[in-house]
């Protein structure tokens, strides 16, 4: 066991009533001893086994119990406590709780937060054999471990052994230890959601030489394009980055592949196939000088030459085309002035991509540290508040998980 396996993870311990709700109080401190955090929730028949003050001197946080306490509903109630966790355990899990998060009977706090959580559960059920094995409980069992998305109910334990009450077989519950090693393996696969997915990033801007001085390019940073490759490297992708001309360090994890014109950014991009993820987040290009000139072009009498432009690929619609290298999932940015929405919807048709990052460049978004962006596919538009662009990829990466994971 890492002894920061936990470090900055939230458990949301939920204490059900039953001689095994001891061991919760050692789970309690192997987690901090982890370096996660965890705050608790008592049932009224947890109470009568441990009592909140040892729980909240070992947690750090003040115990909740009631559904209707105005402390718990006004400080940190069921939805609150629901949204801080990134897991939430029942240790003892006993059959009443199972059978309540099984058909969704919420009448209590413990309960109530069970229904409303979207985060991962793991039980840790502990009861007499006899219970253990009947079939209503081992039905509730298969069902919680059959829901789906997020709501599907993970299971440690119970282990065979003498129980309090005297008689021997299975419903002991597992060990604060063995409970500890789940929680980290389910927080260690929720963080990593992506792992065994590749994609493909491409940020930044592009540049077309006219001469071997001057160029054709843009004002784009490659920030929010390369925040974008580092947060789906986070969450456990594969990741390559084709970037143009940037002054920014690859992200931790990242391949990067660094091109200057859109002709080498469609060669690297294709090169980087096949994937399941393309994020094409470059500003490439339009045009290029039809012939580059040997020598720097000097000024003269006849004033500005003329410059014989022809069209860059279009290397979105490319990756997008229908085809067996063509992505699972492909998304392209649109960089506007006006009429956001229109154009970037207008676009999302024409290219054949499956999302549009859309962004209104005339509010000083290139080389900002923030940016406020819609995400338009098929299914609608959604709004997302400025935010950093950090937040912001950190946002794309997550619903990019989202999608994978029940798709659409």
């Amino acid at each position: 066991m890492n002894s920061r396996s936990l470090s900055n993870r939230k458990v949301l311990l939920i204490v059900g009533g039953g001689i095994a709700a001891y061991k919760a109080l050692e789970l309690v401190r192997l987690i901090a001893k982890a370096g996660g955090e965890t705050r608790v929730i008592l049932t009224e028949a947890g109470a009568e086994f441990v009592t909140p003050l040892s729980l909240a001197a070992l947690s750090g946080h003040p115990v909740r119990s009631g559904l209707f306490h105005p402390d718990d509903e006004t400080s940190m109630g069921h939805i609150e406590l629901s949204r801080w966790a990134d897991l939430v355990v029942v240790a003892p899990a006993t059959a009443g709780l199972i059978a309540k998060a099984a058909n969704g009977l919420a009448d209590d706090l413990a309960s109530t937060t069970l229904i409303a959580t979207d985060k991962r559960v793991l039980m840790a059920p502990a009861m007499n054999v006899r219970m253990w094995l009947h079939p209503a409980v081992q039905a509730n069992v298969a069902r919680l471990k059959g829901f789906e998305g997020f709501h599907g109910v993970a299971v440690v334990g119970p282990d065979e052994g003498e129980m309090a009450c005297g008689e021997y077989g299975a419903g002991r519950m597992a060990e604060p230890a063995a409970i500890l090693e789940a929680i980290e393996g389910l927080l260690a696969a929720a963080g990593r959601p992506l792992k065994g997915r590749r994609a493909v990033v491409t940020a930044g801007p592009t540049f077309e030489p006219i001469d071997p001085v001057r160029g054709l390019t843009n004002r784009s940073s490659g920030k929010q394009g390369y925040a974008i490759a580092a947060a789906l490297a986070e969450l456990g992708a594969e990741v390559t980055l084709v970037s143009g001309p940037t002054g920014l360090n690859a992200p931790a994890g990242v391949k990067r592949v660094d091109v200057e014109s859109a002709l080498e950014m469609q060669a690297a991009t294709r090169t980087a196939l096949p994937a399941d993820i393309a994020v094409l987040s470059a500003a490439v290009a339009d045009w290029r000088v039809d012939t580059i000139a040997g020598g720097k072009i000097k000024k003269g009498p006849g004033g500005p030459p003329t410059l014989a432009l022809i069209e860059n690929p279009d290397i979105l619609a490319g990756i997008a085309a229908p085809g067996p290298d063509r992505p699972a999932l492909v998304i392209g940015f649109a960089a506007e002035t006006s009429d956001l929405e229109a154009n970037a919807r207008a676009k999302l048709s024409r290219k054949g991509c499956d999302w549009i990052v859309a962004n209104d460049v005339s509010e000083g978004v290139f080389g900002a540290e923030g940016n406020a962006v819609l995400l338009i596919s098929a299914d609608g538009t959604e709004a997302w508040p400025h935010q950093s662009k950090t937040a912001v990829a950190r946002t794309l990466a997550a619903r990019i998980a989202e999608h994978f994971k029940d798709p659409a």
